[in-house]
C-alpha cells in the first residue's frame, strides 16, 4: 500500500480537528497560516489539501473571508454513483439496473419499519402526492418524476432520519443524472398510481407484510424495464435449409 502524501495527511488532520472541535457546517476553521503552524507544513501542501477538501463538500473556501467547515452534501457521492453507472452502462453493463437494485433493498428493508406508526398528516400528505401522480398521468399521460421522487422521500419522513433521507435523495439524484444518457422506458402511469396507492392503503392499515410486497411489486415493475432482455431470433422458413455456423 502507498503511503499517504503530505496533503493526504492534512486532509485527514483537517477532518479530525473539525470533530475534535464539534465545528458544524458554516463554522470557521484555522487560516492556511495557522495551519501550515498547526501541522508543521508547507503552505503548497496545505491548499492542496485544502482544496482536495473543497471537492468533497468538507470545507468551504471564500476568498477574502477564510476557510469554513463545508455543507458536508453527499453531492460528490451523486456523482460518483452517476459517474459509475454511466461507464458501466456504456460498457454494455446494467448500471442503472444496480442503483435500482441497491434502492429497492434500502426502501424494501425499511418501509416495514414506517408501519409501525405513521402520523396522520404524513398519510395525509402521501395521499395528496397520490392525487398528484393521478392529475399529472391525467395531464401529461405519465407521472412526473418529480412527483414521484417526493413521495418516496415522504415515505420515510416519520423516522426522522436525517442521514437516510439524503442517501435515498443521493440515489434518486444519481438515477436521473445517468437517465438522461439512457432511455429505460416508461411504466403505464395507472399502474404506477395503483401501487403507489397501495403502498399508503398498506401503511394506513399498519400492514408491515402488505406494505413490503406493495414495495416489491413496485420494484419488480421497474426492474422489468431496466433488465436486459434477449432480441428473438426469428425461427427458419420452413423447408429452409439452415446454414452452417
Amino acid at each position: 500500500m502507498a503511503r499517504p502524501t503530505m496533503a493526504q495527511d492534512i486532509e485527514r488532520r483537517v477532518k479530525e480537528l473539525i470533530l475534535e472541535r464539534r465545528l458544524g457546517p458554516g463554522d470557521p476553521l484555522p487560516t492556511e497560516t495557522e495551519l501550515m503552524d498547526v501541522f508543521d507544513a508547507g503552505r503548497v501542501s496545505v491548499r492542496e489539501a485544502l482544496k482536495a477538501l473543497q471537492a468533497m463538500h468538507v470545507v468551504e473556501i471564500r476568498r477574502g473571508f477564510g476557510t469554513f467547515v463545508g455543507s458536508l452534501s453527499l453531492s460528490p457521492f451523486v456523482e460518483g454513483l452517476a459517474f459509475r453507472a454511466a461507464v458501466r452502462h456504456g460498457q454494455g453493463e446494467p448500471g442503472l439496473l444496480e442503483l435500482m437494485k441497491v434502492r429497492e433493498a434500502l426502501e424494501a428493508g425499511l418501509v416495514g419499519a414506517v408501519t409501525a406508526g405513521v402520523p396522520a398528516e404524513d398519510l395525509a400528505v402521501l395521499r395528496a402526492l397520490v392525487a398528484r401522480m393521478e392529475s399529472d398521468a391525467a395531464r401529461g399521460g405519465r407521472v412526473a418524476r418529480t412527483t414521484d421522487r417526493a413521495f418516496h422521500l415522504a415515505l420515510y419522513a416519520s423516522l426522522d432520519n436525517h442521514l437516510l433521507s439524503e442517501v435515498l435523495d443521493a440515489f434518486w439524484a444519481a438515477m436521473d443524472r445517468v437517465r438522461e444518457d439512457m432511455d429505460d422506458g416508461h411504466q403505464d402511469p395507472a399502474v404506477t398510481c395503483a401501487q403507489h396507492h397501495e403502498i399508503v392503503e398498506a401503511l394506513a392499515a399498519a400492514d408491515g407484510e402488505r406494505a413490503v410486497r406493495a414495495m416489491r411489486t413496485h420494484f419488480d415493475g421497474i426492474r422489468h424495464r431496466l433488465e436486459p432482455h434477449p432480441v428473438p431470433v426469428p425461427a427458419p422458413a420452413p423447408g429452409s435449409v439452415p446454414t452452417s455456423a
